[in-house]
């Protein structure tokens, strides 16, 4: 079947706030999950047939949960502060990407059943019944979010539109609407430990090739352990790492930073996987399945540090959830989550992103970088939205702007940041967060990259920028798609380890 075609939005090198063009992405719609998909996470498998009143009850559970959510669903006043923050409105110029209008999608609906007002009144007060209408524009638009928070960033009164996003998702799921990309993942992860079906025999053919490539190219055994037990490290990374360029750079990276310090670690074919889906459907059950994992490897090997590799949503989901999930840092309640915590050596921050890492070896003195090899490249940085907005690194408030900035200082000459406005907490999305890099939804990653797209066109138009860092293996894989389509080459975009890879000396320090 042939790719729908669609205009790409013209370049100009800055945001523009465009016209309202109402419907225009109404026809945007990623493959629905069949019912084999679906009922292996246990959702049902098609729409229920009383759907009606199982989504208002899920509703109702989900507040009660979650007191933020109606704080959420209570406090907008429309001031307009979000209107043009989200970047697939921008792209697309449909009103209902608007996160206050995204968000009114399930506010209108919890009026009209939570409140007073709405039960009574319910035309004062904007409020809707849930029609199977209602219930397909929540498909459509909750599909059209990335969960990127930006909004969040802008809003007066805190509104998460990302929290807003994930439980109507999660609604979804629980009426048997479910999205085929998120959860045919999710799948994967909990039959064989990574998002890409990747099976033990093939990740040890992979890592011993890049082993063999490794030392071919520099003369250095460069090993890529796996299920090594005793060793100090274990490295959760996403498993687009393992095969898939430019990830696999990056994960060299880390093998020459471990290499050369000295710092045994290892790899697990039972968690092979950083990245957790589970988050994006805003299931806490599902996140925790993914991440039990992790603590079951960890504690198999006994390894006393867990580091994690370049992905957005899964440094969040470590930094901001794992303590309850699992028990790495703080706040399990179970034998087996206090058990971590007693292994984990308490001398490092548990879970510790392999920025972090590299930062403290570099500000050690612990390994040598050669600028110069990668005078070739001029280089940007794209800050991904879970890292810059739902977490930190290091010890000092804005860890996570300065330690990758750093390290890219530390491994090259050449650094031009983006326009001010597009980086740090208000940074672009790349467009394909969220549970939306799938090709079924190309149209809506093209146009919702436009913004980061335009801030890059600016520094290379006016600095000669050919390559673009990230630390967030969906970044790398929406902007290796999406490039061209500006006219720009797939090669410019990569990972901050990619660079340190380059960089760093592997022989007796001089």
């Amino acid at each position: 079947m042939a790719a729908p075609k669609f205009e790409v939005p013209e370049l100009k090198g800055y945001t523009e706030t465009p016209l309202l063009r109402e419907g225009a992405a109404a026809e945007v719609k990623s493959f629905p999950a069949n019912a084999q998909i679906q009922e292996a996470l246990g959702f049902p498998g098609e729409l229920v047939e009383n759907w009606h009143d199982t989504a208002i009850g899920k509703m109702g559970e989900l507040l009660g949960k979650y007191r933020s959510l109606q704080v959420f669903m209570d406090a907008c006043v429309h001031c307009g502060a979000c209107t043009d923050k989200c970047h697939y409105y921008l792209g697309t110029s449909d009103p209902k990407n608007m996160p206050v209008a995204r968000q009114d999608l399930m506010r209108q609906v919890y009026r009209r059943y939570f409140t007073f007002a709405g039960k009574y009144f319910p035309k004062l007060v904007g409020a809707r019944d849930l029609t199977r209408e209602v219930l397909d524009d929540w498909y459509r638009y909750y599909y059209q979010c990335s969960e990127c928070r930006r909004c969040s960033v802008y809003c007066p009164y805190g509104i998460d539109t990302a929290e807003i996003t994930m439980a109507g998702r999660e609604i979804l799921d629980s009426v048997g609407i479910g999205q085929k990309y998120t959860n045919e993942i999710l799948g994967k992860v909990h039959r064989i430990g990574n998002n890409l079906g990747l099976p033990g025999p093939a990740l040890l053919d992979t890592l011993a090739g890049l082993e063999e490539d490794i030392e071919a190219d520099t003369g250095v055994a460069v090993k890529l352990p796996i299920d090594v037990k005793g060793a100090e490290v274990l490295l959760i990374t996403p498993s687009a790492d393992f095969f898939s360029e430019p990830h696999v750079e990056s994960l060299i990276g880390y093998a020459k930073v471990f290499h050369a310090a000295g710092i045994s670690w290892t790899l697990s074919s039972h968690a092979s996987e950083a990245g957790n889906f589970g988050m994006f459907i805003g299931s806490y059950e599902q996140m925790q399945k993914v991440a039990l994992r992790i603590r079951e490897a960890a504690l198999e090997l006994g390894v006393k540090r867990i580091v994690v590799g370049e992905c957005g949503h899964a440094w969040r989901v470590a930094y901001s959830f794992w303590n309850t999930l699992i028990g790495a840092g703080a706040g399990a309640d179970d034998k087996y989550g206090r058990m971590l915590q007693q292994q984990l050596d308490p001398n490092y921050p548990q879970p510790a992103h392999i920025c972090e890492v590299t930062y403290d070896l570099l500000q050690q003195g612990a390994i040598t970088m050669d600028k110069e090899a990668n005078d070739h490249r001029i280089i940007t940085f794209h800050d991904s939205c879970n890292v810059a907005r739902g977490s930190r690194m290091g010890d000092m408030p804005g860890g996570q702007f300065v330690i990758p900035r750093e390290i890219i200082k530390s491994v090259a000459n050449r650094f031009h940041d983006m326009a001010p406005e597009t980086i740090l907490e208000g940074t672009f999305c790349c467009g394909g967060g969220g549970g939306l890099l799938t090709d079924d939804l190309m149209e809506l990653r093209v146009k919702g990259a436009q913004p980061r797209m335009d801030a890059f066109k600016n520094v290379v138009d006016n600095h000669g920028v050919n390559f673009m860092a990230n630390i967030c293996a969906i970044c790398k894989a929406q902007f290796s798609k999406v490039l061209p389509y500006y006219g720009f080459d797939m090669g410019m975009v990569g990972g901050v380890h990619q660079l340190v890879s380059t960089a760093i000396r592997l022989g007796a320090k001089q």
